[in-house]
């Protein structure tokens, strides 16, 4: 009897000094980040609710918008949809980018972060992942307001397959531009603070652009805070690729405004993500 334990004894325990070792080698942090977004996309599973500002607001604004405004603002409301379902489109998604920061500050609030921070995974990993997740949501919101506008008479110039690169330029205008919105996250003390500052400077974003009406309307010095605003030049640039007639200077100069936010508010949000609460 003891012959035959005396071996599986000295099996068990070379597995059990092994153990170490293999418990040393991190998770890669691709797997990392993959993890905490499914984690995200698992939380809308059991809250649905959550996506009542991706599908129902941006259908509430398309509609309203067309019928209420359109014949007053283009003469009939299929003239108006033509113009504004572009703006919708990018209104939509930079309205969706304030979750970012919401669900992280969420965590925050509940101590489920500081939990995430004590683990031996990649660091950034809540983060990135969080921003991974939100790229779903930034699409579903897109085609969201594409199905809806189509059904309602919108047909893109460049034909349906423009949406595709429409699509990737505002997934990455909303990738950049949340970056403020995590910051802010890790900053303030609530959930409800994030929403609040957040909106306060969302809404003359878009407000103060070119997504309702034609700039040259307006007085000379608001059509120059216009011509400026990151909202307008990413509205331009998507009209530019649904008309079929893509223009690389107006994406790029749509990409310059959520890159800068990127490589300022990046690097602040990991210094606050490290700092001690």
């Amino acid at each position: 009897m003891s012959d035959t334990t005396t071996p599986l004894k000295q099996a068990a325990e070379t597995v059990v000094q092994s153990a170490p070792a293999m418990a040393a080698s991190p998770p890669h942090a691709v797997s990392v980040s993959l993890t905490y977004a499914w984690r995200a996309l698992l939380k809308i599973k059991h809250m649905p609710e959550q996506l009542f500002d991706v599908v129902v607001t941006p259908i509430m604004f398309t509609v309203m918008f067309t019928y209420l405004f359109g014949g007053a603002l283009a003469g009939s409301t299929d003239a108006y949809l033509q113009f504004l379902l572009p703006g919708i489109l990018v209104q939509t998604i930079v309205f969706t980018s304030v979750y970012t920061g919401f669900t992280l500050n969420t965590d925050i609030s509940k101590g489920v972060f500081d939990r995430f921070r004590s683990l031996p995974v990649w660091s950034p990993g809540p983060i990135a992942g969080a921003m991974l997740a939100d790229v779903f949501r930034f699409t579903a919101s897109g085609l969201i307001v594409f199905i809806i506008g189509t059904l309602m008479g919108y047909r893109p110039e460049g034909g349906f397959i423009a949406v595709i690169p429409a699509l990737m330029l505002l997934n990455g205008f909303a990738l950049g531009f949340g970056w403020i919105f995590t910051a802010l996250a890790l900053s303030v003390r609530t959930p409800s603070t994030v929403m609040t500052l957040a909106w306060l400077v969302l809404m003359p974003l878009t407000f103060a652009s070119n997504i309702y009406v034609d700039p040259a309307t307006m007085p000379g010095w608001l059509q120059a805070v216009v011509s400026v605003n990151p909202v307008s030049l990413l509205v331009t640039a998507i009209r530019d690729i649904m008309a079929g007639t893509p223009d690389l200077r107006a994406v790029l100069l749509a990409l310059l405004a959520p890159g800068l936010i990127a490589a300022v508010f990046g690097p602040i949000t990991m210094w606050l993500y490290r700092k001690e609460r």
